[in-house]
């Protein structure tokens, strides 16, 4: 697959008049470079810099892994917001009378694993509520009214339902208020036989009962919605339906809805590893052209958040970390040296990471990867920092930034002082299809330039177009579009 694809980028470069040294063309799976990749993680675990936890993801669950925010695309729709009674515990009532509060929510389905009511603390018609409890509907579970300033007096109805294992915003929330978290979905997005209950710091706990609902159990995630809107219904405690626009996030490669799940991954803890790298593009070592997408830069890497850094995929770089029978963790280059460093004899059975690390990660250490580090080679020296870097803006946070935070964490010059691995950081635009849209291989919107140059027949374009796509279901409607757009040849 590398060397097809890779073969295809280099004729379109030679084609297009690239002028450059191919002797010393990479690619991120070379053995030098898996060897940096695997120093750098294990440096950075060794740093306590990588961490393994369980917190919230994007989970792509027809692809069955975590992916990143770039691969998820938000998409508008119409739906619903549905406002559902939860009835209030010990005898409490509003300040209106009222013996429930209404929660408005759009995905209903999620109330299996609710923790929390939030309303606002200077909400005067909630506020002395706050540190009562709410008696969950279908499950009948004692849940706090939490102060949180997430819950928006003018949005809504004031009450937010607080669902820490299924949404991000809940997620912080839950944190601020030591709020369990509740998993009640599948890796394949259905709910669960029996629900995953955990404290604040992902350690498996007992605070609730694990127990789902039979009428819920096995049924896929949107079937649910539909099962537990009905049940509230049945009980009364269903107060109204209203249209809502809605912004869902969807999977670019699996076209499926992205669910927030609870999962443990590999993640850098970035804070650290962003200081001096805003501090380089402050200070003027590192300069971006045009200048304005400086402020893109910035608003990212002064509000950054821990890099989750590992994909349950078959293809990449292995993660270096193994596993005994008791389920401790060792990191190292490879199993020998793990089982030297912590004295394991060959009686003790080791399995290693079967996750893989994001793209992103290898492709970070690329300005000294690809010269030879970790040996301080002769390369190395005569190349490194290079002069410009030429790029998208739309990659600015996922490559460039994480180029020079690993970049200035790793190469030091003569001096012990942080190496920039660029100069001057050249942004481009991006080539969009004929709605605006990126070019995409899972949207089928991709021209080769070559057939550009050369010209192709407009069935030959549309089968290059919907070839090895991830969303088949698509491909009469990229035949129709492509039919429309090009001519029988051009």
């Amino acid at each position: 697959m590398e060397a097809e694809s890779g073969g295809t980028i280099t004729r379109q470069m030679r084609r297009l008049g690239n002028s450059v040294d191919w002797e010393r063309e990479r690619f991120t799976m070379d053995e030098g470079l898996s060897n940096a990749v695997k120093e750098v993680f294990v440096r950075l675990y060794k740093e306590d810099l990588i961490y393994r936890g369980k917190r919230l993801v994007n989970w792509d669950p027809k692809l069955r892994t975590a992916i990143s925010d770039l691969e998820v695309e938000n998409r508008e729709s119409k739906g619903s917001m549905w406002h559902i009674r939860y009835p209030l515990a010990d005898g409490a009532k509003t300040a209106d009378g009222k013996d429930y509060l209404v929660v408005a929510t759009t995905r209903p389905e999620t109330l299996l694993g609710d923790t929390g009511v939030a309303v606002n603390p200077e909400d005067p018609r909630y506020k002395d509520l706050i540190g009562k409890y709410v008696i969950l509907p279908l499950v009948n579970r004692r849940i706090p009214i939490v102060g949180d300033e997430h819950a928006d007096m003018e949005k809504g109805t004031g009450c937010v339902k607080i669902t820490p294992a299924h949404d991000f915003n809940d997620y912080e929330v839950g944190k601020r208020h030591a709020l369990p978290m509740i998993n009640i979905l599948t890796f394949d997005g259905d709910i669960r036989e029996s629900a995953q209950v955990f404290d604040t710091k992902g350690n498996e706990s007992d605070v609730y009962s694990s127990e789902i609902p039979a009428e819920f159990q096995k049924l896929e995630r949107f079937a649910a919605r539909k099962a537990v809107v009905a049940a509230v219904d049945a009980l009364g405690l269903l107060e109204e339906i209203k249209p809502h626009d809605l912004t869902v996030p969807y999977g670019d490669r699996g076209g499926v809805v992205i669910e927030p799940m609870l999962t443990d991954q590999w993640y850098v803890r970035a804070d650290v590893l962003a200081k001096p790298a805003v501090e380089a593009v402050e200070n003027g070592d590192i300069q971006f052209v045009p200048k304005q997408y400086e402020n893109m830069y910035f608003s990212w890497m002064r509000d950054i958040q821990d890099w989750c850094i590992s994909r349950q995929l078959w293809w990449g770089h292995r993660i270096p970390a193994w596993y005994d029978e008791a389920g401790n963790v060792y990191v190292g280059r490879n199993e020998d040296e793990v089982r030297k460093e912590n004295n394991l004899g060959a009686d003790v059975a080791l399995r290693q990471d079967e996750d893989v690390l994001d793209t992103w990660f290898s492709s970070a250490l690329w300005t000294f990867s690809t010269l030879g580090w970790p040996e301080n080679t002769d390369a190395l020296r005569q190349f490194h920092p290079t002069s410009v870097m030429v790029s998208g803006f739309d990659i600015i946070f996922f490559w460039i930034a994480r180029m020079i935070m690993m970049t200035m964490h790793f190469i030091k010059d003569e001096n012990g002082k942080p190496q920039v691995p660029f100069h001057t950081v050249y942004m481009t635009g991006l080539i969009r299809d004929d709605e605006g849209q990126k070019m995409s291989k899972s949207k089928g919107n991709v021209i080769d330039p070559l057939d550009m140059v050369d010209g192709i027949r407009c069935q030959n374009c549309w089968k290059k177009r919907t070839g090895n796509m991830m969303q088949p279901q698509l491909a009469d409607k990229i035949r129709k579009r492509t039919g429309e757009a090009v001519p029988e040849r051009y």
